[in-house]
């Protein structure tokens, strides 16, 4: 903790497709701040994201701001941990290594966001960092602490967006909906 004091904590439940987990500490009195309503924020609302970045250097305990630059990233790809799920927040607020886990602030104070990600060449903050809504955050948590685990359909169809080159090949006449690519 920030005064050095280390505690045991267990871990409730995990869910790599959404990158989350809930973990457990015994004890009270501890602080915290409230999961915020992620649909409401809009795009050029200022955020802090919050974090602990290069603790090593004594930059622990950090909060950066900007705004949120994006809502609603998909399709983004970080390697070989790319979540399954993706709903991002973008934000151009310095998220570095270590901040990952660390909230995402609105001027109210509530969470809005778990810091998740960046996109950057360097492995450096580059002003595009990426949160989990809290929306998403508190459906994947209520899960994790009822039964230890996500319960998610599966369809048994791979899908995808249907692009305007697509609706003019199949006579669409516009490019809505999606294209079954494969039953499994």
């Amino acid at each position: 903790l920030a005064d050095r004091q280390e505690v045991r904590a267990k871990l409730v439940g995990e869910d790599a497709s959404s990158d989350l987990a809930v973990l457990k500490i015994t004890g009270s009195g501890y602080p915290y701040i409230e999961l915020g309503d992620s649909d409401s924020i809009k795009v050029g609302e200022w955020v802090m994201a919050i974090g602990n970045p290069f603790p090593s250097q004594g930059l622990d305990r950090t909060v950066t701001v900007g705004v949120v630059s994006a809502k609603g990233r998909r399709g983004l790809n970080f390697g070989q941990d790319t979540p399954d799920f993706q709903d991002y927040i973008q934000t151009d607020a310095a998220i570095n290594p270590g901040n990952s886990g660390g909230p995402l602030v609105n001027l109210d104070g509530y969470v809005i966001g778990i810091n998740a990600a960046i996109a950057s060449a360097s492995g450096q903050s580059a002003g595009i960092g990426f949160a989990i809504p809290s929306n998403f955050v508190r459906s994947v948590v209520t899960d994790l602490m009822t039964t230890g685990r996500v319960q998610r359909g599966w369809l048994g169809v791979s899908l995808s967006d249907i692009d305007a080159d697509m609706a003019e090949a199949n006579g669409l006449p516009s490019p809505r909906g999606v294209l079954i690519g494969e039953v499994r």
